[in-house]
């Protein structure tokens, strides 16, 4: 597989300008709508010949259709974007002229949203423990619906009549990835005392959420939370109470190595659920992943490879503390796959080989016993379902540069 320069090693050879955060930082190529074929492995190529590596490849057309597709699973509820998996400002754009509304953590992710004309009425602000800085920052913005759980978290909103809170219920999750509920939501029978504190302090409760965590395998604990929360409602309506939102949070699954349930298999069983939903209580969902993660395709370069105990390591310049940290950090295993710079699909046995990130610590190692042709220094990989928890977990370790973004198919 030896060969001349080719132009995309020379263009990987020259590129030394460290890239901004986020896409709204980085303007795209020349124009500011770009059309690709995201299945061309030529064009895919040609990015990398022209821009370099690493890069996240972030499809625009991707992430309308994953809204869409989740907008039909669950009709009649509203779909905030949680920017948290992949807090781009392409996105934040794809979905706003798609009619969501958007789930938001920090005062940055606030900001990010206000600078892209997102009405602040399409907004809740859902982390469970605040500073009182965030707070103001988002009240200040036009923000007003919050999430809390607990006593503290109430009393926090007391200076703040104009806020409006949803209650936090935990419901914990064995079958997801990572269980939220660990750490946010309090039992549900507390939910009466929250309730009359809040009442006795002034402060508005409008509403219950749950998240049952992230990458859940079956919608059995959905189905379960929003019975539990249904029963919640009604015995806060007799008490008295005025709940009008359920905010059944995200978790909707997608492919990775691993099978995962259709999103209208999945889903199938929450609508019959939230049939039962009284009367005038808006149902909101908080999803992230599912619209993000097939969105994102990742390109490396093989900066070197080395034999050691019988098997090829390539060394990329791209790793677990760049675009793949979420495989340490949301335990996900992304499909990755040849494509090469010389521009043609390698050829050879497939060897049992190790894929290593660039940085000088040990624990860089992308994939052990994967399957490859054996590749050179050069050669281009793929990685694909790398848009949520990739690029937004990602360090500039060892002063290695994290992957640019390049938004596509706006």
């Amino acid at each position: 597989m030896a060969g001349s320069k080719t132009a995309a090693q020379g263009a990987i050879a020259t590129q030394g300008v460290y890239p901004a955060r986020f896409s709204a930082a980085v303007p795209f190529m020349d124009t500011p709508t770009v059309q690709l074929d995201t299945t061309s492995r030529e064009e895919l190529l040609a990015l990398v010949a022209r821009h370099g590596s690493p890069l996240l490849v972030l499809d625009c057309a991707v992430v309308r259709q994953q809204y869409r597709r989740l907008q039909a699973a669950l009709p009649g509820v509203d779909l905030h974007y949680a920017l948290k998996p992949l807090p781009e400002a392409a996105v934040v754009r794809a979905l706003l002229a798609e009619g969501a509304w958007f789930d938001l953590a920090t005062t940055g992710e606030v900001e990010l949203v206000v600078r892209e004309g997102v009405p602040v009425a399409r907004c809740i602000h859902t982390h469970p423990i605040k500073r009182e800085v965030d707070i103001r920052a988002a009240l200040a913005h036009g923000v007003v619906t919050f999430v809390a759980d607990n006593p503290d978290e109430i009393t926090k909103f007391v200076p703040y009549p104009q806020a409006r809170l949803l209650l936090r219920v935990a419901f914990r999750n064995t079958e997801a990835k990572c269980d939220l509920s660990r750490k946010f939501g309090c039992e549900p029978e507390d939910v009466p005392a929250l309730l009359a504190q809040a009442r006795a302090q002034g402060v508005a409760i409008t509403g219950l959420s749950f998240h049952v965590g992230s990458q859940a395998a079956t919608p059995a604990m959905h189905v379960a939370a929003v019975t539990a929360c249904i029963t919640l409602l009604q015995a806060a309506a007799a008490a008295g109470y005025v709940l009008d939102t359920l905010d059944i949070g995200g978790g909707f699954p997608v492919e990775y190595h691993e099978g995962a349930l259709a999103i209208e298999e999945f889903c199938a069983p929450i609508r019959t659920a939230l049939q039962a939903v009284p009367a005038g209580v808006r149902v909101i969902a908080e999803p992230g992943r599912f619209i993000a993660a097939p969105a994102g395709l990742s390109l490396s370069t093989v900066m070197g490879r080395a034999r050691r105990d019988g098997h090829w390591w390539y060394y990329l310049d791209d790793g677990l503390y760049g675009s793949f940290s979420g495989q340490l950090f949301d335990h996900a295993r992304y499909p990755v796959v040849p494509l090469t710079a010389q521009g043609v699909a390698p050829a050879g046995p497939l060897l049992l080989s190790v894929l290593a990130g660039p940085t000088c610590d040990s624990i860089d190692v992308i994939a052990e016993g994967i399957g490859l042709p054996e590749l050179v220094a050069g050669d281009v990989l793929l990685g694909r379902m790398m848009g949520a928890y990739t690029c937004s977990s990602a360090t500039d370790f060892n002063f290695f540069p994290r992957a640019r973004v390049l938004p596509v198919n706006f």
